[in-house]
Formats: C-alpha cells, sequence, structure tokens
C-alpha cells in the first residue's frame, strides 16, 4: 500500500480506498444485469462457470472504473460531488489506480475468454474499451450527448451475460441492451434538473449546462418516447411474458407520465415546488430498471413450471 501526502501529513491507503476506485454501487447493476442475462438465456450454464463469468464481469466492469477515475481526476478535483474521491483527495495515486485498471480489465477479459467464450470476453473487452477510451478521454469532454452515448457501457452486461451462456448475440440480447441505454438519459437528466451541479465550472458540457434546462426537459422526453417500444417490445420475445408485460407496462406508463409533467414545467414551477416532480421521475427511473429485469427472472423461473412465458 502506498502512503500519500495529504496536507503535510502521510496517508496509508487501505483496501476501501482501493475498493472505491472500483465505484461498488456502479458494480451493484452490472452485476444484476448481467447475471439476468445469463440466466434468462435459452442454454443452461454451469453454476461454477456463471459464477466466474459474472465475477469476469463485475471485475471489468471495476477497472473500467479504475481507469475512469484515473482520467477523470482534474475534473473530479473541482466538484464537490467528486473531491472525495480517492484519487483527488490523495487517499490513492494516480499511477496506482491506472496500474489497477489495466491490471484488472486485462486479468477479467483473459479468464473470461478462457472460462465462457471469446464472443463474450471481446463485448467485455470493448465495454471496458468504450467507457475507460471513447466515454471517458472523448464524448464526457466533448458533448453534452456524452451521457447519452457513453450510456452503452452500461447496457453492455446483459449482453454478455447472454454471450457467456449462448454463445452469440440474439433479438433478446439487443433488447436488454437497448432497454438500458435507452433509460439512461431520462433517468440521469431527471436527477440532473433537481441536483445543482458544478459540470460547468469543471469545463464538462453536460446538457443542462450547455442547452439549459428547458431543452434537457425535451430530452428527457424524447428519450422516454423512444424507450417505450424497447421495453414493451422486450416483453414480446422469447424471454417475455405475462407478468414481464404487466410491470412494463405499469412503469412505462408511470415514467412517461413524470417525463411529461417534466417537460410542461418552467424553472418556476420547479423553484415553487422544489423540483417534486423531478424528484418523483427520478425515483420512478430507479425503481425501473430493477423490476424490468426483475420480472424477466421471474418469467426464467416460473417457465420450468409451465407458468413463464407466453
Amino acid at each position: 500500500m502506498s502512503d500519500i501526502s495529504v496536507n503535510d501529513s502521510v496517508y496509508e491507503a487501505n483496501m476501501g480506498d482501493y475498493f472505491a476506485l472500483l465505484k461498488p454501487r456502479v458494480m451493484s447493476l452490472v452485476v444484476f444485469t448481467a447475471l439476468v442475462g445469463l440466466l434468462v438465456a435459452p442454454v443452461p450454464v454451469h453454476p461454477f462457470i456463471g459464477f466466474v463469468g459474472i465475477l469476469c464481469i463485475a471485475v471489468g466492469a471495476g477497472a473500467s472504473g479504475a481507469l475512469n477515475m484515473w482520467w477523470d481526476a482534474d475534473i473530479d478535483s473541482q466538484m464537490k460531488r467528486t473531491a472525495g474521491r480517492p484519487i483527488p483527495s490523495g487517499r490513492v495515486a494516480p499511477g496506482e489506480a491506472l496500474a489497477i485498471g489495466l491490471a484488472l480489465s486485462s486479468f477479467a477479459i483473459v479468464l473470461l475468454a478462457l472460462a465462457t467464450n471469446f464472443l463474450a470476453a471481446f463485448l467485455l473487452a470493448f465495454t471496458v474499451f468504450f467507457y475507460a477510451v471513447i466515454y471517458s478521454m472523448w464524448l464526457k469532454r466533448s458533448t453534452p450527448q456524452n451521457i447519452v452515448i457513453g450510456g452503452a457501457a452500461g447496457a453492455f452486461p446483459p449482453m454478455i451475460g447472454w454471450a457467456i451462456a449462448t454463445g452469440g448475440v440474439s433479438i433478446e440480447s439487443v433488447l436488454m441492451f437497448g432497454l438500458i441505454f435507452m433509460w439512461t438519459p431520462p433517468h440521469f437528466w431527471s436527477l440532473a434538473l433537481f441536483v445543482k451541479s458544478d459540470y460547468g465550472n469543471a469545463g464538462v458540457p453536460m446538457l443542462t449546462e450547455t442547452h439549459g434546462r428547458d431543452a434537457t426537459r425535451r430530452h428527457i422526453l424524447i428519450y422516454m418516447l423512444l424507450l417505450v417500444p424497447v421495453a414493451l417490445g422486450l416483453g414480446l420475445t422469447s424471454i417475455g411474458g405475462p407478468i414481464y408485460m404487466s410491470v412494463a407496462v405499469i412503469m412505462n406508463a408511470w415514467f412517461l407520465k413524470g417525463s411529461y409533467d417534466i417537460w410542461r414545467r418552467t424553472d418556476a414551477d420547479c423553484e415553487a415546488d422544489k423540483h417534486a416532480v423531478e424528484i418523483n421521475a427520478f425515483k420512478v427511473s430507479l425503481y425501473y430498471l430493477f423490476l424490468h429485469f426483475g420480472a424477466l427472472l421471474a418469467e426464467a423461473a416460473l417457465r420450468p413450471y409451465g407458468l413463464g412465458g407466453w
């Protein structure tokens, strides 16, 4: 472990500091959606192989987080929300974060290739590359659509889980990818509308900073309208069924109503009720993915008993 100088004192980094580099909260969503992708696939997977596969996806996601923190250390230090992260706070040296990210990503990709198949390993490698290079190093600082395109990195895990089981890609895995990809913008931007950020001071062109709050509200509604057919379409595939479709109809109607209400509002409305509508829409978005993927899992669990699926 390293000794980092902080305010003329010496701080010895501990395991908690290194673990924080891996963005464990993000990793939990990655693991859950990847596990669902693996379990709903039509090909059974040996439990040990499945465990190794999910472990590799989790480690790869953590490695992406470490590489992102290494690259973004300069802007993280300028924002209150991220100033306490291991690198800007001085608890972990930038070189260590880079080494950890490269080592863990290499380990996860190679092990996944050896334990499962090369397609799954390729998808994991592309996910790490996409998040660390295409999103972090390029898109995040160059376009207000950064969160849209960058959301692809978080959408690949169920596709990787499916590839572990089947060795291929199908309409089901593509739509699971699409569900997360299209969900990310309305989820993130509804949060951005009521959380005061300092992205502008850090030079990050987030949509709320570059185009204003009215444009952000329009974008939320547009992406929500694009999300609905993806979510419902997934319910018509081989992994869908009445349980999933019921959840999808209710949750999409709820989230769409919230997005429509956001679109109709003005800054004065938001100040008057302290962003109550935006906060409610964001809370719905938190349940949205969990319930959709949970419903897919329920369909798969009940299918052997003739109760799941169409």
